[in-house]
């Protein structure tokens, strides 16, 4: 047989590679930005802080924007960390269930859990977008060139992203992989 009919259910190839291998390859792009974004927010959250501290109480003259900006990188790292974790099999999981069940009935509760992540990021981004257009001409007082809407535009983003790394599992079917080694701490909590 051809490239075509190789397994069941294979996506017809394009290109250099199969759709599906291409999205795969998409997700690995979109999960170092997201991995890369949220990162340059923790450095510029790690920079802000001290410099906050520093004007309050060595220069006593307090400025007035690193705690707000702060709170906005902390918004943006918290929904992107979420995302990551979620693609890296790092959040939290209660593995008793599927560990005890057969593979027809394991792939059933597979398609239910990701069908009902699917459900909940669908309502983020539809609520989330909601929210960003009813806040958007809204003034954060400490940033007046920044709306309320945008410090909300990381809900339906985040929102999203989930959605595109679920239909990533569900095109997959590793519904209930570890985490590769290298993205868990070597050090035990025992």
């Amino acid at each position: 047989m051809g490239r075509r009919g190789e397994r069941a259910g294979s996506f017809i190839g394009v290109g250099r590679g199969t759709v599906k291998a291409q999205y795969i390859r998409a997700m690995d792009a979109l999960n170092n930005a997201c991995l890369f974004v949220a990162g340059c927010c923790l450095v510029v959250i790690t920079l802000i802080v001290p410099y906050g501290v520093f004007t309050r109480y060595v220069l006593n003259s307090a400025a007035s924007w690193p705690e707000p900006m702060a709170i906005l990188l902390m918004i943006v790292l918290s929904f992107l960390s979420a995302v990551v974790c979620y693609r890296e099999y790092l959040h939290i999981g209660v593995g008793v269930l599927p560990a005890l069940l057969a593979e027809p009935a394991k792939s059933v509760l597979g398609w239910f859990l990701e069908a009902c992540m699917l459900l909940t990021n669908m309502f983020m981004l539809i609520w989330g977008i909601r929210l960003v257009e009813a806040t958007w001409y809204q003034s954060i007082a400490e940033f007046p060139i920044v709306s309320a809407g945008m410090a909300y535009l990381p809900i339906p983003v985040g929102g999203a992203l989930t959605m595109l790394f679920v239909i990533e599992r569900l095109l997959t079917q590793k519904f209930f992989s570890e985490p590769e080694p290298e993205t868990v701490s070597q050090i035990s909590t025992e």
